[in-house]
């Protein structure tokens, strides 16, 4: 188990911060590091449990009896976590990542719904 000192988030982190944060978050912790097919499931779990939070959230959703609508600030917080754990493993920078296709969408025509 890690030192709570071992691990430190600044105030405002950017997305090199946070990838940099679980990163060595999931070191300290022992965590999955190198099974990417392992962490792509995780991921895909974490996604379904933000959808099911969102849609027990919703005004219409539907919940069964004995069960708790989820937290939809912590099931983006989860995603988020795995999503940093991926690019990480594939050697890629998010913000990075986010500028080279922001710029190729800047380029495309939109047809709006």
């Amino acid at each position: 188990m890690e030192n709570k000192q071992d691990l430190y988030l600044k105030e405002n982190p950017t997305l090199e911060d946070l990838q940099g944060y679980v990163k060595q978050m999931k070191i300290a912790r022992g965590f999955n590091t190198t099974d990417k097919v392992y962490e792509c499931l995780l991921f895909a779990e974490e996604c379904g449990e933000l959808i099911s939070a969102i849609r027990k959230n919703m005004s219409k959703g539907s919940i069964g009896s004995g069960s708790v609508a989820g937290s939809v600030k912590l099931e983006l917080a989860d995603v988020l976590i795995y999503l940093c754990s991926l690019a990480n493993m594939h050697g890629i920078s998010l913000e990075e990542a986010f500028r080279e296709k922001e710029a190729i969408n800047m380029q495309r025509t939109w047809k709006k719904l």
